[in-house]
């Protein structure tokens, strides 16, 4: 494909942009926060925001005692960078994306043909110039869903180091069996919103929980109670964002730039997923969700985590 030399200039500013906000957790979730707001139509950024704010909390659990005392070091630094890197590479496709939409808005001419030296799938070229056409918001979050699922699938999901040192783990097989995780929707009041997340590793399961959140995010019941305290709270990484809301005192979880350096990753292989894996058309089904209040179960699952450990201290 032959560039003209405004596109040299574009595919600059695009990596240049990217690479500025994708130093760390906190720096992608408000990137992905302030495009939304900028550009509300693209509702996926606002889902992005929100579960890049979720992977920093369960970065910073990793620091609380229970974990420290029932993972060792090694474990808690695989953890870790499995949450970091699967937080860059989204970031790393999904963002050059978002400006290059933003490119042709201001330019009111379509650029999405620069997605392919920026190496994004052809399935969402594709469907950005749907949408270009089209105007389908929905159609476009379900597809940035999928895609960015997929983006990580070979990377970091089927990725050997990480399958056999993470996925096939017994404290992740525990974690998975009690679904011990799930994605936080928060607000002032002190309700908590979300999902519980089983089987990560599926590539379509977390398609249907990324759908499943997307629905609960922008349901009128809790759309505007979730903006409100997006706006309102600034992500540190730690659970305490929204705790200090709840009704009950907790161990406070540390700020994730106080515990975690900023970690430089490489990026030498990445091929189209499209091409390599195929698309499934269920992917594109709708799923029925409503807001699904989950605090209470998500913390007596966290209190049985706590009392575990203190019995572990007694008897050890």
């Amino acid at each position: 494909m032959h560039l003209r030399w405004q596109d040299q200039d574009y595919l600059y500013y695009i990596t240049n942009r990217t690479r500025k906000h994708n130093i760390d957790n906190i720096s992608r979730t408000k990137a992905y926060q302030h495009f939304y707001f900028d550009f509300p139509e693209i509702k996926w950024a606002l889902i992005a925001s929100v579960v890049s704010r979720n992977a920093g909390w369960n970065m910073t659990d990793l620091h609380l005692a229970p974990y420290k005392k029932m993972l060792g070091e090694a474990e808690r630094k695989r953890l870790f960078m499995t949450y970091e890197r699967a937080n860059w590479l989204i970031f790393s496709d999904a963002f050059p994306q978002l400006i290059v939409y933003q490119l042709s808005i201001q330019h009111d001419y379509p650029l999405f043909y620069l997605l392919r030296k920026l190496r994004v799938s052809t399935f969402m070229i594709r469907e950005w110039e749907h949408f270009w056409q089209t105007n389908n918001k929905d159609r476009l979050m379900i597809a940035l869903i999928i895609n960015e699922q997929n983006v990580i699938q070979a990377p970091v999901i089927s990725q050997s180091f990480f399958r056999k040192k993470v996925f096939l783990s017994l404290p992740y097989m525990l974690q998975n069996a009690l679904m011990l995780n799930a994605v936080i929707l928060p607000t002032h009041s002190g309700e908590l919103y979300g999902a519980f997340v089983h089987h990560f590793t599926d590539v379509t399961n977390r398609i249907t929980l990324g759908k499943q959140l997307a629905n609960q995010i922008f349901h009128p019941e809790l759309y505007s109670k979730l903006i409100k305290f997006v706006l309102s709270v600034e992500h540190t990484g730690s659970r305490t964002d929204y705790e200090k809301f709840l009704d009950v005192t907790r161990p406070k979880g540390p700020m994730l730039r106080m515990v975690y350096p900023i970690i430089e990753h490489q990026d030498i292989i990445r091929n189209d997923w499209f091409y390599s894996g195929g698309m499934k058309k269920k992917w594109f089904k709708a799923v029925l969700a409503i807001p699904n209040e989950i605090g209470t179960s998500f913390y007596l699952k966290r209190k049985l985590l706590y009392a575990y450990y203190h019995l572990k201290n007694i008897v050890t």
